[in-house]
């Protein structure tokens, strides 16, 4: 229970009122796991988006940052995994604005009030027989208890499905905010609002209320340095990364807006659910075993805070020390060296799991027993000082293990 809203037991996308969904198998796998994905709003819904910043993006990428640049409201979301419609030129945009076409028409409503995302296989073309079908035994498959099943037809690498729910009261009114995920590798979202042309990492977050536009946005973009941009798996972004919020307003609020007296307690359950599905992506990471939760402090500015931690956080020296619980911390300060950031090598300190490492930039003294102790865990804390300022930036990651190569060695093939 926190002091603002509630966690929902079970809580899935489609808690919030006037959202319905549905996850089936249309051939897309090869195991005839459920592939495709259909989120519905019962009303037109206020939308914000933030897409990858990779040069290569997918079509679904690109059909998105159109459909978002003019504050677009939407109806439905329809997600397939097993391919990405990446690399796929221009019949990948065509088969984009196909996917949305069939959507509208079997839901009888406008092509532009359908987002589409894709995640999976790059390079390959869509094969929209299957797609087609899909939409179909989707819409049909609509359901208020739809959640987990949509969440677990976006998965891909994921183990399992990833989805969560809060509620809070605003202006006399219960308000749900709920949200599903999928990631597991291919796992650096460098995210940034549409509306600045700005994961394989998706995230679905909805609400039943009435938020404007401008808040809406204020919200997600407040959010990405606390969520989905401080997650890094394994160093690479996606063609594909997508986070998406919609607003119903069917909970009967008045409008929120960032003037409203409770829209900082709108933003702490926004806030929650998006760093939830985010740290959810990471503790399913390809072959992981160790959660890290990397702190960087002292720094000039927070942006070299950020490249440090980054730096940490993806060097595989680093992280192959994790998986092995080895108290490696000079592979730590080697990383932090070579970041290209401003440090002071006679003031660094490094503590995991609170036990001095390191002390104005050598051994702390702490018996290896200790050290050794402090990370057999599964679940590490890290803080680096700097020593260079008052600046800092966290970063969640894990570790990089056996079953993580061999997942991504034959991941096409």
């Amino acid at each position: 229970m926190n002091s603002v809203f509630s966690i929902l037991t079970d809580g899935t996308v489609v808690s919030p009122r006037g959202y319905s969904a549905a996850g089936v198998a249309a051939g897309l796998k090869r195991n005839n796991q459920p592939d495709c994905a259909l989120l519905v709003s019962a009303s037109p819904a206020t939308a914000a988006a933030a897409f990858t910043d990779s040069a290569v993006a997918a079509a679904p990428v690109l059909y998105g940052r159109d459909l978002m640049s003019s504050g677009q409201v939407l109806r439905a979301v329809f997600v397939n995994s097993g391919n990405a419609n990446a690399c796929t030129g221009d019949q990948g945009w065509r088969d984009t604005l196909a996917t949305a076409g069939a959507v509208a028409r079997q839901l009888r409503i406008e092509p532009n009030e359908v987002l589409v995302s894709s995640t999976g296989r790059i390079g390959v073309p869509l094969p929209m027989d299957k797609i087609i079908a899909g939409v179909g035994k989707a819409v049909r498959g609509l359901s208020p208890a739809g959640g987990e099943a949509a969440a677990a037809a976006i998965m891909t690498t994921d183990t399992r499905p990833k989805t969560a729910a809060a509620s809070l009261e605003i202006d006399g009114c219960q308000v749900t905010v709920g949200g599903m995920a999928k990631g597991a590798g291919m796992i650096a979202p460098k995210l940034v609002a549409a509306s600045a042309r700005q994961a394989t990492m998706l995230a679905y977050v909805t609400t039943d209320a009435k938020v404007s536009g401008a808040f809406l946005e204020e919200c997600l973009c407040r959010s990405l340095d606390l969520s989905f941009n401080r997650i890094t798996v394994d160093g690479d972004g996606s063609t594909n990364d997508t986070f998406l919020a919609l607003a119903n307003g069917q909970a009967g609020n008045h409008e929120l807006t960032a003037e409203h007296p409770q829209a900082a307690e709108f933003a702490a359950a926004f806030n929650w659910l998006a760093g939830y599905l985010a740290r959810a992506i990471v503790l399913d990471g390809e072959g992981a075993t160790r959660f890290v939760e990397l702190r960087v402090h002292g720094a000039a500015t927070v942006a070299e805070a950020r490249q440090c931690a980054e730096a940490v956080a993806n060097s595989v020296l680093c992280k192959t020390a994790w998986f092995g619980g080895d108290p490696n911390w000079g592979r730590i300060l080697a990383a932090a060296g070579c970041s290209g950031v401003r440090l002071q090598p006679d003031r660094l300190a490094l503590n995991i799991q609170g036990v001095p490492m390191v002390r104005n930039g050598v051994d702390a003294g702490t018996p290896l027993f200790e050290q050794e102790k402090a990370v057999a865990t599964d679940e590490l804390k890290i803080d680096l000082a700097l020593g260079a300022g008052d600046q800092e930036f966290t970063v969640w990651t894990c570790d990089l293990s056996y079953e993580y190569v061999r997942i991504n060695a034959d991941y096409r093939t």
